[in-house]
């Protein structure tokens, strides 16, 4: 099992994320993404596993302006308008391989066991 949790030192659900990871002995590796954030290739696997954009991106965000243009921006276009803004991404994100879940999921994260 190889889990990478994206998510930011402050978010309440990323601490809930590694806590679960951490009290399951399950190795995890943290990314803070205020510092790296996700690379278009995992941007598009986690986009993949999780149904869309619309799945990942969170509404109640604290940047409304670069939500609002991504909402209504051309489609082909809003991935690399995510990837500049990446604080308007729900947290956490964690991934295993292909899978990943968005958001505090520990029933999915048992069924990766």
């Amino acid at each position: 099992m190889n889990v990478q949790i994206f998510g930011t030192k402050k978010c309440f659900d990323t601490k809930k994320a590694e806590r679960y990871f951490k009290e399951r002995k399950i190795p995890y590796q943290f990314i803070d993404m205020k510092e790296k954030g996700l690379s278009k290739g995992e941007y598009n696997s986690v986009r993949q596993a999780v149904g869309g954009a619309d799945a990942m991106v969170n509404p109640n965000c604290r940047n409304q302006d670069a939500l609002a243009l991504i909402r209504y921006i051309a489609p082909e276009d809003q991935a690399d308008k995510i990837l500049e803004n990446q604080e308007v991404l729900k947290t956490p994100i964690v991934r295993n391989g292909k899978q990943a879940t968005i958001g505090y999921q520990p029933d999915i994260w048992k069924d990766w066991m």
